[in-house]
């Protein structure tokens, strides 16, 4: 049986797909974001959603951004975002709980 853990703490490193950004980074303490940073794409945005998730709960971040599109991608930055920071969570969450 594996020791309970605490929130999600680290930085992750994500890759995109679809969008201008090519590489997001993430660092997280206790289940919150403390920074983000997206390389490449529409840098104003990146910036503004940097400052906007940092210091909010990872697992909101992500239902708040999920599904957001940009133009007829089907998908966005901060939607990507959310789909590669989503199962992070949810496996990091998996193995915190007693089996």
């Amino acid at each position: 049986m594996k020791k309970p853990q605490g929130p999600v703490s680290g930085t992750y490193d994500l890759y995109p797909q679809g969008v201008c950004s090519n590489h997001i980074q993430v660092k997280l303490q206790d289940g919150l974001i403390a920074k983000v940073v997206f390389e490449n794409g529409c840098d104003g945005n990146g910036k503004a959603l940097g400052r906007l998730l940092q210091g909010m709960e990872a697992k909101k971040a992500v239902k708040l951004l999920a599904g957001v599109t940009c133009e007829d991608r089907g998908t966005s930055c901060a939607d990507q975002f959310a789909r590669c920071l989503g199962p992070i969570l949810a496996r990091k969450d998996g193995e915190s709980r007693h089996d």
